[in-house]
């Protein structure tokens, strides 16, 4: 659902779009661009299934917005684009506000109440990236390093394979279509990058 109709079937309007279409475009962005909210926000309704109007609205306003905000600063970035939606969102009634803010926050741990169907929908897209094909992943993998370039290398290794190492030791994908769709592979792009850093320590060698 794009974002006209989007906010405009919770009673908004599009006129906040130019404003994000220039946010999505700021010249630090490399992987988390507009290219990357438009995915979120076409996989999350793929995965949304039968979920009725409002529902689809409120978790594609939240797939827009969910990186609106983006200064690599874990946290605060989510908190900031929860914000943005807020103001964004001027007229759209207080439950429906209330929701997509929640919504972008779970981004934060990547975690929400199991039977949440939005949050489901919103946090599998948003890690659909990790299981798209190697060449994909690497042109990924690559832009989110340049987009952390204020770190040296030494502390983005070890901060990368940290981030790695916890996402294969746990459960990826929440619902089964997007195991079944992107899980096997994620697996092997995931493995093959944390091998990566590992040789890159200077104990390795």
């Amino acid at each position: 659902m794009k974002w006209a109709e989007a906010s405009t079937a919770l009673g908004g309007t599009p006129d906040a779009w130019p404003r994000l279409v220039a946010r999505y475009g700021e010249p630090h962005r490399r992987y988390h661009t507009l290219d990357h909210a438009a995915a979120v926000a076409r996989d999350s309704a793929w995965l949304a299934g039968d979920l009725g109007e409002t529902d689809r609205a409120v978790l594609a306003v939240a797939a827009w917005t969910h990186d609106v905000v983006y200064d690599a600063k874990p946290g605060e970035d989510e908190r900031a684009s929860a914000a943005w939606a807020r103001e964004a969102l001027e007229g759209v009634r207080e439950e429906h506000v209330n929701r997509v803010e929640g919504l972008i926050l779970t981004t934060i741990k990547h975690d929400a109440p199991a039977d949440d169907a939005l949050a489901t929908a919103l946090l599998d897209a948003d890690l659909a990236i990790l299981g798209a094909p190697e060449a994909r992943y690497a042109a990924y993998a690559k832009a989110v390093r340049e987009e952390y370039a204020k770190y040296p290398d030494d502390v983005w290794r070890e901060g990368r394979i940290a981030v790695l190492e916890g996402m294969l030791n746990r459960t990826l994908y929440r619902s089964e279509a997007a195991r079944t769709r992107w899980a096997t592979a994620a697996a092997k792009n995931l493995t093959a990058e944390l091998t990566h850093w590992r040789r890159e320590q200077p104990d390795h060698r």
